[in-house]
């Protein structure tokens, strides 16, 4: 299968969150075609998890993996050394109380 565009998969993605009413916004625009994709997710409460795409080796797909997780400065320090390493690198931030990030639903997990 091929694989999308980080652009193109980036703009779906905030469309699917908007429509299902979570706040979430570009902090960091990376490449256009084949820049890794980081989520923060913030819960408003000083905390946060990070997910990044990785290989899964049992399915030979791709899943989503928790990176960090806990005090959001901590969090948010550790993206940007990730930053630091990928120019091309895309942060997606993500604002919701309830945790929902979306990223296991189909058409969202690859």
């Amino acid at each position: 299968m091929a694989r999308l565009a980080s652009g193109v998969w980036v703009a779906a993605y905030l469309r699917r969150l908007a429509a299902e009413g979570i706040p979430a916004f570009v902090a960091r625009r990376g490449d256009d075609t084949a820049g890794a994709v980081m989520v923060k997710l913030a819960t408003l409460d000083g905390r946060a998890t990070a997910f990044q795409r990785s290989f899964d080796l049992t399915t030979g797909g791709r899943a989503w993996v928790v990176l960090a997780e806990g005090p959001e400065a901590e969090v948010d320090a550790m993206l940007a050394r990730q930053a630091g390493y990928d120019p091309d690198l895309w942060l997606i931030e993500i604002e919701d109380r309830r945790g929902r990030h979306l990223l296991g639903e189909p058409g969202l997990e690859a």
